[in-house]
């Protein structure tokens, strides 16, 4: 799986966005106000909040090989603070505007992964400067409070520009811990684990930064990878979006696998449990049942068994992802006060379209039936009966199995995403064997997960365990 992400312009929003709902450390300072003969003013601003925040003159730049360069000047930003000021002659407290003009701040962002496939951030080359601040205080004194506020602009505007690179970096670093404690390895269900840890470091060209995840499944209680080898392919060059996600073929063929191995695909159901899903169909369930029982002349309630014989196969061709079964179905009846007998078994192959649609920050597949092709011993039925049981099975298959299987599936698979960061105005293509997504990206402040690269939250996660190769 990769993710070659173009739109690094649209981050400042992003950043801006981001800066709004960090938690700044209170300033405190003193000062002696010569001119009103008072030798010291201890003030402390605490509760500071930034309400608007501009950068309108911002470029951030990827340093092939290296990060990402983060270039501002001319930033503004409006701030609210509660104040206290304790001097000889008065103390007082109340509240006050900061606004803060020719914000400059350079930077480089390296990215890194760890031993354990995660990313990580390291900021270089920092430097931060604000060129005027003015305070406005409010309240009843506060015209006796602005005749002195000037005099303590230029401390305030020091210890701005003493703080900004250290609470920058402290940034930084608390993101830091929060991608090394996330868990790349994820328990799916009871069937699988999904690996989506980093290959290697991302990469960083001129235009783009490529990151080259392993995305493979696992059976739950077997973490050895998958017996067939992974194919590298290449995402097309497109700059239309911010972001580009290739899914190869081989990350539904280590899923289909992994799900085989785990006994996912093996089912029984009962004639009640294949009713309650062909009530909706016009031919009606009584038609079907009969048939079965005109060529058994069944009279006791039946089951039906399908497991599948090999791991489904996947196939991803332009414009065209399809799926096939390979499976065994057998009919059994249990007559009263007797055990199970057989009735029937055969194999079958059914062919299947699978549908794509991206909900949220998840990959949502469905199944539909193309074809059904059965086999019986030569020495059981004629081709006649074959054809009767192809016609049943089929409707079975269409009615009962595939939305069983859609329910299923409408869960989902996970998309490796940024904190806060949704998928918007996305859409996906099927190329030969692989997948490509392409969206844009917005920052939702409204979000309340905590901070996750993967998205997974509410999952049951597991770190650190897994063993085997990473897969290309």
């Amino acid at each position: 799986m990769r993710y070659i992400c173009t739109g690094v312009q649209a981050g400042i929003e992003m950043i801006e966005q981001m800066a709004k709902e960090r938690n700044i450390p209170d300033l405190k300072g003193s000062e002696s106000l010569e001119f009103l003969k008072i030798d010291y003013v201890n003030y402390n601003f605490t509760n500071i909040k930034i309400h608007a925040l501009s950068f309108p003159n911002t470029s951030l730049a990827f340093v092939p090989g290296v990060g990402i360069k983060a270039l501002t000047n001319h930033g503004m930003a409006n701030i609210s603070t509660n104040w206290e000021v304790k001097s000889p002659l008065f103390q007082d407290t109340g509240g006050a505007d900061l606004f803060l003009s020719g914000v400059y701040f350079t930077g480089l962002l390296i990215l890194t992964r760890n031993d354990f496939g995660h990313p990580t951030l390291q900021l270089q080359d920092c430097y931060s400067q604000v060129s005027h601040a003015h305070v406005s205080f409010s309240g009843e004194l506060s015209v006796l409070y602005n005749s002195f506020a000037e005099p303590m602009e230029k401390p305030i505007l020091k210890n701005l520009n003493e703080m900004l690179c250290p609470i920058i970096t402290g940034e930084v670093e608390a993101l830091n811990a929060n991608l090394s404690m996330l868990e790349v390895l994820t328990k799916m269900d009871n069937y699988t684990l999904l690996d989506f840890s980093l290959l290697n470091a991302p990469e960083i060209t001129e235009n783009n930064i490529d990151l080259d995840l392993k995305g493979v499944f696992y059976p739950l209680e077997n973490l050895a990878d998958p017996p067939f080898p992974s194919v590298p392919f290449v995402l097309p060059e497109r700059s239309d979006s911010m972001l580009y996600i290739g899914i190869s073929e081989y990350f539904f063929k280590s899923a289909s696998f992994a799900y085989f191995t785990a006994g996912a695909f093996n089912v029984t159901l009962s004639t009640k449990e294949i009713s309650s899903h062909l009530v909706q169909n016009s031919q009606g369930v009584g038609n079907v049942l009969s048939r079965i029982a005109e060529i058994y002349i069944l009279s006791q309630p039946f089951m039906i068994r399908i497991m599948a014989t090999a791991p489904p196969v996947i196939n991803l061709l332009p414009g065209n992802f399809t799926l096939d079964i390979p499976a065994s179905i057998v009919i059994l009846t249990q007559p009263e006060n007797s055990t199970v007998e057989t009735i029937v078994s055969m194999d079958f192959v059914a062919s299947t379209s699978v549908g794509l649609v991206i909900l949220g920050q998840r990959l949502i597949c469905s199944l539909s039936l193309n074809r059904f092709r059965l086999t019986l011993p030569k020495s059981s039925r004629s081709n006649i009966e074959v054809l009767r049981f192809e016609n049943i099975l089929s409707f079975i298959i269409h009615f009962g199995i595939l939305p069983l299987a859609n329910a299923k599936l409408q869960q989902g698979f996970p998309l490796p995403n940024p904190h806060k960061i949704s998928f918007v105005n996305s859409d996906i293509e099927v190329l030969e064997h692989f997948l490509l997504i392409s969206t844009d990206l917005r920052y939702e402040t409204s979000l309340k997960q905590q901070p996750s690269f993967h998205g997974w939250e509410g999952l049951n996660l597991i770190s650190g365990q897994w063993s085997g190769n990473s897969a290309p």
